[in-house]
Formats: structure tokens, C-alpha cells, sequence
């Protein structure tokens, strides 16, 4: 699959291998594929973001990927359906921080990346199954919309068309399926 990737598809993916190596998460995932996505410049993607304006939220997009990361995966939406049965996810992290540490809850899903032997590189990160998913669905994406290779826009249709991560951050700062979707239809008519 990963030789129909465009070299901007393949550059998300090396993106996001970079920013789990940043973040030393122990795999590869979602947010990480969102990161690498909104650092794209003059590809598909790119342009889609730009016009839907994430490129310019792109702080409050990390700061909500960090929050959800704090919170040990759990997204706004989540958090605000918990409360909805009484359970208050910001007072349980504070609780978990105050006997933990800070960052407890982010740091149960990953390990901390050793440092290499001399000579030797890191060890790649494993993706994440979410992550896989995105990849596969991206294939499907392209199939779909006939096309014959799979680019960034396939990635960041993947990523909106089912609820993870990278969907929820992604629709609280109104990036949405339908919107992308829209965007790459209005993009390709115009060129």
C-alpha cells in the first residue's frame, strides 16, 4: 500500500514519526498524523486546512491534542459525555496528577524513548492501531473517490470520517468529513 502513497502522503507519515519521537510516545498515532498533516505546506491537504482555517488554529489544535493527551486519551466530547452521568473527568485527573505527578495519566500509555547505543539509531515506533486504521482507510478513501494514488487529502479525509483523536480535536475547531470533503470537490472543479 505504502508505494501508492504521494510523496506528501509519505512525508505525513515521516512527519508523524517525528513528532512521536518529539512527544516520546511510545507509538505512533492519530495525533501524531494531525500534526504532521497541519505541517504540510502546498500540498492537498494543506490547502484544504488553510481554507478551512486550521492552519490558523493550529496552537489551539495542539493544546487540545495535549489536553486530551493529559486527560489519558479522553476528548472533550468524551469528558463532556461523562459529565453528562456526573463524573467529572478534569477533577479525577487533578486527583490522579495530585497523587502521580503531572502528566501521570499521559505518560500510563507511553515510555519514554531510550537513548541510542552508541552507533546505533532508535528503534521505530509501531503504529498505533488507530493509526493503521487511518493508513487502510486512506487506501479505501482513494479507491473511492477514484483515484489512483493515495495523497495527504486521503489522510485527512480518513482521519475526519470516524470518531478518534484526531476527528474530535479536528470538529471542535470545525473541520468536519463533510467539510473536507466539500473543500477537495471545490478544489478539484477549480483546478
Amino acid at each position: 500500500m505504502f508505494e501508492r502513497f504521494t510523496t506528501s502522503a509519505r512525508e505525513v507519515v515521516r512527519g508523524a514519526v517525528q513528532h512521536a519521537a518529539d512527544t516520546r510516545a511510545e507509538a505512533v498515532g492519530e495525533a501524531e498524523l494531525l500534526l504532521a498533516l497541519l505541517d504540510r505546506t502546498g500540498s492537498p491537504a494543506a490547502e484544504v486546512l488553510t481554507a478551512l482555517g486550521a492552519h490558523g488554529r493550529r496552537a489551539s489544535i495542539e493544546r487540545s491534542l495535549a489536553e486530551v493527551r493529559r486527560r489519558g486519551g479522553i476528548t472533550g466530547a468524551d469528558a463532556e459525555a461523562l459529565a453528562g452521568l456526573g463524573i467529572d473527568v478534569d477533577e479525577i485527573v487533578a486527583r490522579v496528577e495530585e497523587a502521580h505527578g503531572v502528566g501521570a495519566l499521559a505518560a500510563a500509555g507511553s515510555t519514554p524513548a531510550r537513548a541510542p547505543r552508541r552507533g546505533r539509531r532508535l528503534a521505530r515506533r509501531p503504529f498505533s492501531r488507530e493509526a493503521r486504521s487511518v493508513l487502510e482507510r486512506s487506501l479505501r478513501m482513494a479507491v473511492a473517490r477514484g483515484d489512483r494514488h493515495i495523497g495527504d487529502e486521503h489522510l485527512l479525509l480518513s482521519l475526519t470520517a470516524r470518531p478518534g483523536v484526531a476527528g474530535h480535536v479536528l470538529a471542535d475547531h470545525d473541520v468536519t468529513y463533510i467539510q473536507v470533503e466539500r473543500a477537495l470537490t471545490t478544489r478539484a472543479t477549480k483546478g
